[in-house]
């Protein structure tokens, strides 16, 4: 099926979807590239916000991720959200790095070009694209006072060539599906 019989496009507004469900719970699929070449790994944290008064969205990488590097050189991304049937297939994309492996390739998932050439799935019942506007590392420790704040950005990282890198995408569109499945 082509792209326009699967999903219709609706305003950032229109989203009925909790963004807290959907930044905490449903874990989206950043996906970045074409048809021809492109990666996908399971987000765990961001949300999404309004900056500059326009929707945006706000995703938290580990600063060596393969699709973080992607997203550096294409500018553009895709989130895709999942019916909890794909959760198997959603949580797969972030077993193991699409750097050393063929995993677009294995898993079970049906790639769908938007209209802009950029890449989400057949399965998914939300789709947002972005357009990259800043990339950026949290560098202050001394600026957070939540200790849950605190240890979030350094327990995990004790190499110090490792830290979270922040990123910002302004969302330049948004696809519902026309039908639940």
């Amino acid at each position: 099926m082509c792209f326009n019989q699967l999903f219709k496009q609706i305003s950032p507004e229109k989203i009925t979807d909790n963004v807290f469900t959907l930044a905490g719970k449903v874990f989206p699929v950043v996906t970045v590239g074409k048809e021809d070449n492109y990666n996908s790994m399971t987000a765990s944290g961001g949300g999404m916000v309004m900056l500059f008064r326009k929707p945006y969205t706000m995703l938290i990488f580990p600063s060596n991720r393969y699709t973080l590097e992607l997203i550096k050189k294409q500018q553009t991304y895709t989130l895709s959200y999942f019916p909890e049937a794909y959760k198997k297939q959603v949580m797969f994309l972030g077993s193991k790095s699409g750097r050393n492996s063929d995993k677009m390739k294995e898993v079970e998932l049906t790639s769908l070009v938007l209209p802009s050439g950029n890449v989400s799935f057949q399965e998914a019942k939300l789709i947002m694209e972005c357009k990259l506007t800043q990339i950026t590392t949290p560098q202050f420790p001394d600026d957070f006072y939540a200790q849950e704040a605190i240890d979030y950005l350094s327990e995990p990282y004790k190499d110090l060539d490792e830290h979270r890198k922040y990123v910002f995408g302004e969302i330049s569109g948004v696809w519902e599906k026309k039908w639940s499945l």
